[in-house]
C-alpha cells in the first residue's frame, strides 16, 4: 500500500453545462500532481484548497484519498461515453492522495493510516456531485459513482506531519464497525435506476 501521486489545487472555475447553457462555477476538483514533500495540516495538504467548505473539506474531509485501481474502469466508461479513450493521469477524480492496495471494502471508519509522519483516519466515503460529472464529462458520472461504489474516501488528520509520492501507507485497524463499501451500499440501495 503506497501512494502514487499527491495532487493539489487552487480554487478556479469550471465549465458546467446545465440545459444546454454552460456555466462557469468555482471549484478546486482540477487537482495537479506535486512533486517532492508536502506539508500536513489539520484543514489538509499545504497549497491545496476546496471551493465549497460547506461539503468539502473540515476536519473531517481534510484529505479526499481515491485507489488507482479504480482508474481504468472510468478511463472504460469515458471512453464508451465520449468516443475516444484517453488515460486519466492522477487527480482525475479531484483526490488529493491517489493510492494503492486500499480499496473501499478494506477500509473501515476508524481505520488509521500512517503515511510519512503523518497519521490519518478514515471518516466517510464522498459523496460525488455535478462537479465530478463535468470533470469526466458526462452526466451519467455521478450514477456510476454512486453505483459502482468506486467513492474514494475522506480522512481526518489526526498528526500533522509531511508525505510524498512514494510513501508507504500503514494500516492500523480502528472499531471495525462498517465498512466504507457497507456505508456506500445503504446510503444509495434503490435510490436510483441501475446504469449496469
Amino acid at each position: 500500500m503506497k501512494i502514487l501521486s499527491v495532487n493539489l489545487a487552487q480554487v478556479g472555475r469550471l465549465q458546467v453545462e446545465q440545459h444546454g447553457t454552460l456555466h462557469r462555477i468555482t471549484s478546486a476538483i482540477n487537482k495537479m500532481p506535486v512533486s517532492g514533500m508536502v506539508e500536513v495540516g489539520r484543514l489538509g495538504l499545504a497549497g491545496d484548497e476546496q471551493a465549497d467548505l460547506s461539503v468539502h473539506g473540515g476536519l473531517d474531509k481534510a484529505v479526499y484519498a481515491y485507489p488507482v485501481e479504480h482508474y481504468a474502469f472510468w478511463e472504460q466508461q469515458r471512453a464508451v461515453a465520449l468516443k475516444r479513450s484517453a488515460p486519466l493521469p492522477p487527480g482525475s477524480m479531484g483526490e488529493n492522495l491517489t493510492l494503492e492496495g486500499l480499496l473501499e471494502e478494506d477500509l473501515w471508519v476508524g481505520d488509521r493510516l500512517t503515511i510519512g509522519s503523518s497519521v490519518f483516519m478514515v471518516t466517510e466515503p464522498r459523496r460525488p456531485c455535478f462537479k465530478f460529472a463535468a470533470k469526466m464529462g458526462f452526466s451519467h458520472a455521478v450514477k456510476m459513482m454512486v453505483q459502482s461504489g468506486f467513492t474514494g474516501f475522506y480522512l481526518r488528520v489526526v498528526q500533522t506531519g509531511a508525505l510524498q509520492s512514494g510513501d508507504t501507507v500503514h494500516l492500523a485497524p480502528g472499531p471495525r464497525v462498517a465498512t466504507l463499501a457497507q456505508i456506500n451500499r445503504q446510503r444509495y440501495q434503490g435510490r436510483q435506476r441501475d446504469l449496469f
